[in-house]
């Protein structure tokens, strides 16, 4: 892994020195409505951050990563929210592409699925308009193919699914009955980290699923179904796996209605601030953290940098890739209990400082 990052720094190096040199002519297949790299001024820039929705305590972070990243280069982030609605999502892109000068904005999406990404992907490139996507896309989609696209950015769903798998095993002492709760099963991070979690029990043949439910990543379904799952299974739930961490907090809500509060062990995914808070005082045992704010600043960054010369799109390898995540416990809960933005992550020359490693279909 050392190697890759230190691959890839070299060719961030590059691809800021080609952008600094006016090595900006890559061929754009999207006809007159293209604009050079760095053909626009820093206040002609429009920066657009699309989430599903501001309940989410995940996506409200990424969406404040994305107004502290605007606040830096005195720009502001224009936030849309799209409801977990698929169409909503393709006429909100739209609109915002067909107001103003396309060539200059910036978008940060985060696609409701994998299906999704596709039409946003060829919208944008159709109108000029620079594009990071996060988390979902289809395997055969590549930013490569595109010259306005300039990165998917996802985490390794499997190597997080497995690893809050494992601190629940660990949790429930090794043997016992757990259920699962699934998100939205066309994205490619419920896929990958239920995946993660089987891989986990294929290792632990004395921990067994008794049950696995899909709550659309949504804290008010997976308090339904847990509560449901609960009655059905009683004592022999041990423990919850939840994709991420909206769902294993409407676990806990459930579990406390049902006065078993700290006696099943619940892990989940993004760290939000409630589930950090939940592992600080032992009600959940584990999340994963990849940095919301992180996120909503980083996709408006590399727009920006490209948009004013800095960055070279063409230059840049890989154009889909991991980034890092860190697995948070009660032992380092505290420094995850309230996150905050590093302005120099967002620096031009640091931009790639997270990756660690290309997606193998990228």
């Amino acid at each position: 892994m050392t190697t890759i990052r230190a691959t890839f720094a070299l060719l961030a190096a590059g691809t800021l020195l080609l952008a600094a040199c006016g090595g900006t002519d890559s061929t754009a297949s999207g006809g007159d409505t293209q604009k050079p790299d760095g053909a626009c001024k820093p206040e002609q820039i429009k920066l657009i951050g699309q989430v599903r929705n501001q309940t989410n305590p995940y996506e409200a972070a990424w969406l404040q990563g994305g107004d502290e990243f605007a606040k830096k280069v005195n720009l502001t982030q224009q936030r849309l929210t799209y409801d977990g609605e698929s169409a909503k999502q393709q006429e909100q892109i739209r609109q915002v592409l067909a107001s103003g000068d396309a060539r200059c904005t910036v978008l940060n999406v985060l696609p409701n699925g994998d299906s999704d990404t596709t039409p946003i992907v060829k919208q944008a490139q159709a109108a000029g308009a620079y594009l990071v996507t996060q988390w979902n896309k289809p395997a055969d989609l590549k930013p490569a193919d595109y010259d306005r696209w300039i990165a998917h950015i996802t985490y390794d769903g499997k190597d997080s699914g497995k690893q809050i798998a494992e601190a629940l095993i660990k949790a429930i002492g090794g043997s016992g009955g757990i259920v699962a709760l699934q998100g939205i099963l066309d994205t490619a991070a419920a896929k990958d980290r239920f995946a993660g979690l089987q891989a986990a029990l294929a290792e632990h043949p004395e921990v067994s699923l008794l049950d696995q439910q899909t709550a659309d990543f949504d804290r008010a379904k997976a308090l339904t179904l847990t509560k449901t799952l609960l009655t059905k299974h009683g004592d022999a739930i041990k423990g919850v796996w939840a994709a991420n961490d909206d769902m294993a907090l409407g676990a806990l809500q459930a579990l406390e209605a049902a006065g078993k509060s700290g006696k099943v062990a619940v892990v989940g995914i993004d760290a939000v601030p409630d589930a950090v808070k939940a592992v600080q005082d032992g009600t959940m045992t584990a999340t994963i953290s990849s940095d919301g704010p992180w996120q909503g600043g980083i996709g408006l960054a590399m727009g920006y940098c490209a948009a004013t010369g800095q960055l070279n799109v063409a230059s840049v390898q890989p154009r889909a890739f991991y980034a890092k995540q860190f697995l948070v416990t009660k032992d380092n809960a505290p420094q995850f209990a309230t996150p905050k933005v590093d302005p120099a992550e967002f620096e031009c020359a640091n931009l790639f400082s997270r990756v660690t490693g290309p997606v193998a279909d990228g």
